[in-house]
This record gives structure tokens, C-alpha cells and sequence, in this order.
């Protein structure tokens, strides 16, 4: 955690009954203490712009880095791209020198249209068709297997004479469903332990009968286990990755030598510094009012899924608490890596993304609905923050543009489609000075995920503009320049 020095003056202009506080950024804080800086960046880019200073990546990284190190845990950082689409991402992660986390053929054709090394490389996207497993046996970048019918199609593509890299090996990591329990959830990702077991004595009994390969030496080359988990439970990890272990040493058992166990992403980052006002609005939610007590929510809706703005135990402690907790009696998830002496990967884009981002909206409108509830138009889309969760719980910042505010208002940020629910965010806001056409709404740390995982261009509106902070100030992210089309 680190201090935020933010003045109360960005503060006062929009709140949240009760208010949620994001922390900011110096370069955050600069930019909203110039209004007009803001609205030039508007007037040249459009309305909504996601702002992007990747300089915060490499203290995050350095965060989990050092927790490892601690324990003698030697540690790889794969940058998950579905988090933020910008190409500016890559970059920033090739210059610390993490590697990249990928999820389709184009993120692939992306990375190595830039020349990422293919051992910098992890695909994993969730469903992987024919084009993006050809092209990632072709670069020789890792694939995640997520499943017995995408390994069939990888024994398939792999086979062919015809192929780049063909009678190389392929380099897989295995990605574990954990059994589930009071720790663990049901997940559609990964396969059993038992059902990869199976699958990898099978495969040695093939070789040795030299049978449905001609002889020829196996195809896939197991460099490792995968896990991907729901949530931010240390413990349950812990519990995962000692299911992940088991599985690794039987791979061993059966000759094949797995290098690194790889944890996925899931580490924890806190939105807000100040517990007390989580806790006021988990309370607030509990009892359905807002502390001035008029409705919380839009219609009074519940909000049932969202993240944990804060949290107690983020990135470095996290990781320490993982590293420290026990697979079996006196024998830490530390001690068990460094016994098998494998590599520890892991996968973050929220926490690694941490301060790395924030979106600018113009205000466009006041009004009203015809029973009364205040509201303000902001020319973006609700898509435009969002993630699955049901809502962003963080106050937006308002950045005073207008000489001609309204009066003082209490209501929501509406946005561009013509749906009666077309919120930005779902909780009422409160204006003490009133909200002017021209002004700014600043949402605070969007970088990971809320930018750009659920982003659409319904009703033919463009897509916000990205900018990327350089040695000139911002500058439009080469992402906005490429078709979202297929590549093949």
C-alpha cells in the first residue's frame, strides 16, 4: 500500500452516498487538476477516451517479484492481454521483461507481429480453434490444454508433414481443474488430475507399443501444470496447488519432465485505501439505503456480484501468504517448488494493471425521469466500464469544465443507449455543487478489464479512443488502427 496524496478539492465534486474513494495515481491527480488539459484531450479524441500510463506495471510486478524471491521461489509474470486490448500493454511488458498471457489469434498475431519471443508466450484462451492452435504450433509458443478434445486436435495439427515445425516438439502445460470443495468452486476450466493421468499413461503406452505415431516420439513436450481459480482465496489456492503438485510428480512418474506450475491470475488488488468506507457500504448494501437515506441503487436494485474493492492481503503479502501455506504437514507450497525445483508462473491483470488507467467522459445532459430521479448523460456506453461484475463501485471524479453548473443534485450517470437501464454505474451519486455541460466525469483505475472486456459499438457509436502516455504526453494507441476482423 502507498500513501494518496490526492487534495480533497477531486474529491468534493461527486460523491457516493456512502462514498468509495479510489486511489489515484500522481499522473491521475495531475491531469484532473487541469480541466482544460481534459477537455483538450476530449475535444482531439472523442468522448469516451481511456488514458493509459503503464509506469505503475513495473512496481506491481516488483511486488510479487520480491514476495517470491523472499522465499527463494523463482517467479515468471505472464501479463494477462484480455484485460486491456491496448498494444501499449505489450510493450510495457516486453521492456520490464514479463512475458504475455493470451487468449485468441489475434492477441497471438499481435505479440508476434511485435516480435515477442515465443518463450515469452502463453496461450490460453478458453475455447481454441483450428487457426489459433496452428498458429501457436507454428510459433512454438506454450498452449495451455484446457481439455481432452483440444489435445486430440493438437495430436492432429501436430501430425501434419506439412506443418511449420513439423516432428518438433510442441511445448503444453496441462491445465488442472482442481477437485472442488468448501475452497473451491465448479470451474469449466481444465481437466481432472485423474482424467490427465490417464490420458499421459495412455500416451506412454502408445510410445512404448509404438503404436498410432509410426514410431515417431511424441509430439507434445509436457513443460508444465496450469490452474486457473475463481476468486482471491490464498488458501484456497494453496489447496489447488498442492492437487497441482500431485499431478506434476506423476507426470514425472511417466517420464516427462514438467518445468513450471503456473497458478493463473486471481491476485488480489484493492481499489479503495480506506477500509471504513468498504465496510460503511457493505453495510449500506445490507440495509437497502444509502446514508442519506434515500435508495442505494437505480430502482433499488441489489448488486449480488462484484469485486472486493478492498482487500486486506493484495499482490506481495498475497503472494507470501500463498507461498507460505502448507500442502501437507510442515511442508510449504515454498518448500515443495524448490524440492522439484520448478518454476512458479502466474497471470495477473487487474493487480498488475493497477493504476495503469482511467477513462474521461463529457457531460452532455440533466435531466430527469418522469417520476423525478435526477439523472446525467455522459456521451459513452455503459459497456464502456464494465466487467461481469454487476457494477464499478468507485466515485467518479467530476472535472469542472462549466461556468453554468446546475443546482446542487443527488442522481446517475446515464449513458447513450436507448434502454431504460443504460447505467454507467448503478449507484446514486450526489453533485454538492451542481453539474454543468462540458464538464468531465474522471472514472479512476479502469486499465483492467472495465475498459475493454465488455466494450461494444451498439447503435454504430464508435469505440473510446486509447491513449498511451509517451515522452510527448498522450498519444493514440496503434490498437485503434487495426480492423477487429478475422485474420484468416
Amino acid at each position: 500500500m502507498h500513501e494518496n496524496p490526492a487534495p480533497t478539492m477531486l474529491r468534493e465534486g461527486c460523491r457516493g452516498l456512502p462514498p468509495l474513494d479510489a486511489r489515484l495515481e500522481p499522473w491521475m491527480q495531475e491531469l484532473l487538476a487541469d480541466p482544460a488539459a481534459c477537455a483538450d484531450l476530449l475535444a482531439r479524441h472523442g468522448s469516451p477516451v481511456n488514458l493509459h500510463d503503464f509506469a505503475a506495471l513495473s512496481r506491481n510486478a516488483a511486488e510479487l517479484e520480491e514476495a517470491a524471491a523472499a522465499t527463494g521461489t523463482p517467479l515468471r509474470i505472464f501479463a494477462a492481454r484480455k484485460a486491456n486490448k491496448t498494444l501499449g500493454l505489450m510493450e510495457a511488458a516486453r521492456a520490464r521483461g514479463l512475458g504475455l498471457d493470451l487468449g485468441s489469434h489475434r492477441e497471438l498475431s499481435q505479440a508476434l507481429d511485435l516480435g515477442i519471443a515465443p518463450e515469452d508466450i502463453i496461450v490460453t484462451a478458453a475455447v481454441k480453434p483450428e487457426p489459433l492452435l496452428r498458429l501457436a504450433l507454428d510459433s512454438g509458443v506454450t498452449l495451455a490444454l484446457d481439455n481432452l478434445d483440444e489435445a486430440a486436435a493438437v495430436d492432429r495439427l501436430a501430425a501434419d508433414p506439412g506443418a511449420a515445425r513439423a516432428g518438433a516438439a510442441h511445448p503444453v502445460a496441462l491445465r488442472l481443474a482442481p477437485s472442488p470443495d468448501e475452497l473451491i468452486a465448479p470451474t469449466r476450466f481444465g481437466e481432472s488430475a485423474a482424467t490427465w493421468t490417464h490420458w499421459a499413461q495412455a500416451r506412454a503406452q502408445q510410445d512404448r507399443a509404438g503404436q498410432d505415431r509410426a514410431g515417431a516420439a511424441d509430439p507434445l513436450r509436457i513443460d508444465g501444470v496450469h490452474l486457473h481459480l475463481h476468486g482471491y482465496d490464498a488458501a484456497a489456492r494453496v489447496r489447488a496447488i498442492g492437487e497441482a503438485i500431485q499431478l506434476l510428480d506423476a507426470l514425472r512418474a511417466l517420464g516427462h519432465r514438467p518445468a513450471f506450475l503456473d497458478i493463473g491470475g486471481g491476485i488480489p488488488m484493492s481499489y479503495l485505501d480506506d477500509a471504513a468506507q468498504w465496510a460503511a457500504f457493505l453495510a449500506a448494501r445490507e440495509d437497502g439505503a444509502a446514508s442519506d437515506g434515500g435508495p442505494l441503487t437505480w430502482r433499488d436494485e441489489p448488486l449480488r456480484q462484484f469485486y472486493p474493492y478492498h482487500q486486506s492481503t493484495v499482490r506481495g503479502p498475497w503472494l507470501r501468504a500463498v507461498l507460505a501455506g502448507e500442502i501437507a504437514p510442515g511442508v510449504s507450497v515454498a518448500a515443495a517448488l524448490a524440492d522439484r525445483a520448478l518454476e512458479l508462473r502466474c497471470e495477473p491483470g487487474r493487480s498488475l494493471l493497477d493504476g495503469c488507467g482511467m477513462t474521461l467522459a463529457s457531460v452532455v445532459q440533466r435531466t430527469t425521469t418522469s417520476d423525478g430521479v435526477g439523472l446525467v448523460g455522459l456521451e459513452m456506453n455503459r459497456t464502456q466500464c464494465r466487467s461481469t461484475s454487476d457494477d464499478f463501485l468507485v466515485d467518479p471524479i467530476l472535472v469542472r469544465g462549466s461556468a453554468e453548473p446546475s443546482p446542487p443534485m443527488t442522481g446517475f450517470l446515464v449513458g447513450a443507449y436507448c434502454i431504460e437501464a443504460e447505467l454507467i454505474l448503478r449507484r446514486r451519486l450526489t453533485f454538492p455543487r451542481g453539474v454543468g455541460i462540458g464538464d468531465v466525469i474522471a472514472l479512476p483505475n479502469t486499465a483492467g478489464y472495465l475498459m475493454h472486456i465488455l466494450e461494444s459499438a451498439s447503435h454504430q457509436l464508435p469505440l473510446a479512443s486509447n491513449l498511451v502516455s509517451g515522452d510527448g504526453g498522450f498519444v493514440r494507441d496503434r490498437i485503434d488502427a487495426q480492423p477487429a476482423v478475422r485474420p484468416w
